[in-house]
C-alpha cells in the first residue's frame, strides 16, 4: 500500500471551509485513509508539502485556490539555500499533486479540464487515484521557475504571473473586504481591475525573450503564461499549453483606459489578441525591468502579490504530475 496522502487545507478561505466537509465526507465513504494539515501563514502548503514528500508520501492534495495550489507545488521541488540560476530539482517525479478547487479563481483546474468542473469531480479522481495509481488518469504538465526582488525572491509557478495592471489587480482582489467576497471570482476579479486601472500609468518596460527578442516600450501589462486562463476565468493567452515546453509571453502596450474596458470585455473568450496593442510570443525563458526603479512593476505569481520588477521567468518541462 502506498504511503498515506496528505491533505492541505487553507482554512483562510471560506470556499475551502465549505468545501472541506464534503470532501472528508466522501473520502470516508470511500474508506480513503489521509492525513490532514490546515495552513496558518504564506508558504506553509510549501513547508508541509516538501516535508511529506522528504517522508515517503506520494500524493497530496490542496483544498484552497490557485495561491495555495501553487504553495504547494513549489514543496514537490528541493529546497535552494541560496538563490541561482539553476533551477530546483524534483523531490519525486512519481509523486503527485491532487486538486480539490476552491479559491477565487481556481484557473489551473479549469485550464486542465477546459472548464469548471464541480467539485465532484475532484474528489472522484483523488479516490481513484488513490484506489490505483497506475489506471487513474494524470497529467504532467510544466512549470515555471520565477525570480522577482532583483532576481533575490525564488517561486515556482503553476498557472500564470502577470505584472503591472495584473499585480495591481491582484493586490486589490487581495484587500476586497467581506462584501466583496460573497461574489464570484469573475466578479471580484473585474472590480479590482477597474480601481488598478482608474490609478494606472503605462510605464516603459524591457522584455527580453531568450536572451535576444526585445519587446520595449510603455507598457500597461505583461503576462508569462503556463496555461491559458487567469484572473478569474480571463483566457489571458489562448495558445498556452500546460506541457508545451514553452512560457507564453504576453505584452499590452498603448491601450488607453477605455481601450482596456473594452478588451476585458472579450478577455474572457480571448477576444483582446485581435487587437494590435495585445502581443503574444513563445519562449523557454523571459526577463522584465522597468527602465527606472521608482516605476518598478508589482507582480503576482498565480494570484498571490510577490515582488517586484526585476524578475524572471525559465519553464521547466514535464516537472510535475497532476491528478486529472
Amino acid at each position: 500500500m502506498n504511503p498515506t496522502p496528505l491533505i492541505i487545507v487553507n482554512n483562510a478561505a471560506a470556499q475551502a471551509r465549505r468545501a472541506w466537509p464534503i470532501i472528508r465526507t466522501r473520502l470516508r465513504q470511500a474508506k480513503i485513509d489521509f492525513d490532514v494539515r490546515e495552513t496558518t501563514a504564506p508558504a506553509d502548503a510549501t513547508c508541509l508539502t516538501r516535508a511529506a514528500l522528504d517522508r515517503g508520501c506520494t500524493l497530496v492534495g490542496v483544498v484552497g485556490g490557485d495561491g495555495t495550489l501553487s504553495e504547494a507545488a513549489s514543496g514537490y521541488f528541493e529546497a535552494q539555500t541560496e538563490v541561482s540560476n539553476n533551477v530546483p530539482a524534483p523531490i519525486n517525479r512519481d509523486a503527485a499533486l491532487a486538486i480539490f478547487p476552491s479559491g477565487t479563481g481556481d484557473d489551473f483546474a479549469r485550464t486542465l479540464v477546459g472548464k469548471r468542473a464541480p467539485l465532484n469531480h475532484w474528489i472522484e479522481s483523488f479516490i481513484r487515484y488513490r484506489h490505483d495509481p497506475q489506471a487513474a488518469k494524470t497529467r504532467v504538465v510544466d512549470v515555471i521557475r520565477v525570480r522577482t526582488d532583483g532576481y533575490q525572491r525564488q517561486l515556482i509557478c503553476i498557472n500564470a504571473s502577470t505584472l503591472g495592471l495584473g499585480g495591481e489587480t491582484a493586490a486589490r482582489v487581495a484587500a476586497q473586504g467581506k462584501s466583496l467576497r460573497r461574489f464570484s471570482g469573475e466578479a471580484r476579479f473585474v472590480a479590482a481591475a477597474m480601481g488598478a486601472l482608474a490609478a494606472w500609468r503605462e510605464r516603459p518596460v524591457m522584455v527580453k525573450i531568450d536572451g535576444n527578442r526585445v519587446i520595449e516600450g510603455p507598457m500597461n501589462l505583461v503576462g508569462v503564461a503556463n496555461a491559458c486562463y487567469a484572473g478569474g476565468g480571463m483566457m489571458l493567452s489562448p495558445t498556452a499549453e500546460l506541457d508545451d515546453a514553452a512560457l507564453d509571453v504576453i505584452t499590452v502596450s498603448g491601450l488607453s483606459r477605455a481601450g482596456i474596458l473594452r478588451e476585458l470585455t472579450r478577455i474572457h473568450k480571448g477576444g483582446h489578441v485581435a487587437n494590435p496593442g495585445v502581443r503574444i510570443e513563445k519562449g523557454g525563458s523571459v526577463s522584465v525591468e522597468t527602465l527606472n526603479a521608482q516605476d518598478a512593476l508589482l507582480i503576482e505569481v498565480d494570484g498571490n502579490v510577490s515582488g517586484r520588477t526585476p524578475a524572471d521567468y525559465h519553464i521547466m518541462p514535464q516537472s510535475l504530475r497532476i491528478v486529472v
